[in-house]
């Protein structure tokens, strides 16, 4: 199960905003306990994809390293990435699973004509053949 606390679900929801018609993408940082995962803070991310950004995102492993970095250096976990799907549903797509990790939870923000609508969180397996829905918690601040 993933929570993610008001503060952190605002910021992500505003990125996603600020982003749109692009694809944002950032890294969500917090605490693990067993299987309940805690979000505490978002931490914005550039989307490195060339081209049009409106139906992709790539992820420099260069920031990706860097979260996991400030994730450390506030004695928190690397709980997962999330990103938006412009006029879309928040699915978990191919795309989205070939770069997949899967000790990470994905966060899918469905962003429709630039407000947010609705977010899922998705498990991906070991093999990054598919990925299960995961229960997601928030509350829009």
């Amino acid at each position: 199960m993933l929570r993610i606390e008001p503060g952190p679900m605002a910021e992500m929801i505003a990125h996603a905003e600020q982003t749109y018609p692009n694809e944002c993408v950032g890294a969500m940082i917090g605490s693990t306990d067993g299987s309940s995962k805690l979000v505490e803070v978002a931490m914005r991310l550039e989307n490195s994809a060339d081209g049009s950004q409106r139906a992709y995102y790539q992820l420099d492993p260069e920031h990706l390293m860097q979260a996991d970095k400030a994730a450390r250096d506030q004695g928190k976990d690397l709980i997962g990435i999330y990103h938006s799907h412009p006029d879309a549903d928040a699915y978990f797509s191919k795309t989205d699973l070939e770069n997949s990790c899967p000790w990470y939870s994905f966060v899918v923000l469905s962003i429709r004509e630039g407000k947010f609508d609705h977010a899922n969180s998705w498990l991906p397996d070991a093999d990054q053949t598919k990925a299960d829905k995961e229960e997601l918690e928030y509350e829009k601040a």
